[in-house]
């Protein structure tokens, strides 16, 4: 066997390892993954997550999806709690508290002011009779089983169980709240990802710089207005302010002859694609579908609010 197949064989054994390792945890949550839901639920302040070590990488990410996805969190680290971090919790909050083993000493002073001050505490270790898990309000057991590096010391298995149950968490938090893909922009607006979950109002040009003209409008005003806007198009409106259609290059080149003895609404092409301006941009470049430029922005009245150019997404990065 080549040292690259055995480096294949070492990868493939961790991650089946792994693998198997969510499927138990996901066979053994009961009724203590619903109790910690409610307690988090429930909570008046915000969730801190502690834990030392790897369990303390764990833990850090764990409040990082937990403060993005609408639940209030941050991590605490054991060590600073004994050094004056502990008084950034408050009785308002819940703590969530990570250790494989449960008997992590630098855990100590934190479990102790949690109960000290009766601050609601969810435990997760392996060890159903540890310090942490006999001391806690809600304890979640994770199961026993080797780690992946096959001699126990190198916290691989027991770190990925603890990933999956804190995305788990976060989860179940979000739907409950309904948490919206638009709620998670207001935590994300730097970014491709933030730039995807754009609403159309944020990117749309409004007021004076809409082209728009009046069904009866002659053909020779519609044409400076198209010109002057700078977008290449032009909404027709009907006397009540209502878009009615969209005069493009092509309606154009079908009425070249006679076109300036026309008006607006005889050249137009009515009932045009429009969207509604709290759309997600993503939403009106599906719209677009690579054949159309612009798209007006009406309510549902088709009154209209906005124009939105293809550009303006691409300058936003949503494409």
């Amino acid at each position: 066997m080549t040292d690259h197949q055995k480096f294949l064989a070492t990868a493939t054994r961790v991650i089946d390892a792994e693998a198997a390792a969510l499927q138990t945890l996901s066979a053994s949550l009961g009724d203590s993954f619903g109790e910690a839901v409610s307690l988090l639920l429930a909570a008046k302040g915000r969730v801190i997550v502690s834990g030392m070590g790897k369990s303390g990488h764990i833990a850090r990410k764990m409040a990082a999806t937990f403060a993005s996805t609408g639940t209030p969190a941050h991590f605490v680290h054991p060590a600073e709690a004994s050094h004056g971090d502990l008084g950034m919790m408050t009785s308002g909050d819940v703590v969530i508290v990570l250790s494989n083993s449960g008997e992590t000493p630098e855990l100590a002073d934190l479990v102790a002011y949690t109960r000290r001050f009766d601050i609601p505490m969810i435990g997760v270790a392996s060890r159903e009779t540890s310090t942490l898990l006999t001391q806690s309000d809600v304890a979640i057991l994770l199961p026993q089983l080797g780690e992946a590096c096959g001699t126990g010391i190198v916290p691989t298995t027991s770190t990925t169980m603890t990933l999956a149950l804190g995305d788990a968490l976060a989860i179940a938090l979000m739907e409950h709240r309904k948490f919206t893909p638009e709620n998670f922009r207001d935590f994300h607006p730097g970014g491709k990802l933030g730039a995807k979950l754009a609403k159309v109002r944020d990117l749309m040009h409004g007021g004076d710089s809409i082209p728009l003209v009046s069904e009866n409008t002659p053909m020779s005003d519609t044409l400076l207005t198209i010109s002057q806007k700078g977008f290449g198009v032009v909404g027709v409106m009907d006397a009540k302010g209502y878009l009615q259609g969209i005069i493009t290059d092509g309606d154009l080149r079908r009425h070249m002859t006679g076109l300036l003895d026309m008006t607006a609404g005889q050249v137009m092409t009515s009932q045009p694609r429009t969207v509604r301006p709290d759309a997600l941009a993503a939403e009106a470049i599906g719209v677009m579908e690579g054949k159309i430029t612009c798209l007006f922005v009406v309510d549902d009245d088709m009154k209209t609010q906005g124009i939105l150019h293809i550009h303006d997404c691409l300058r936003a990065g949503v494409v």
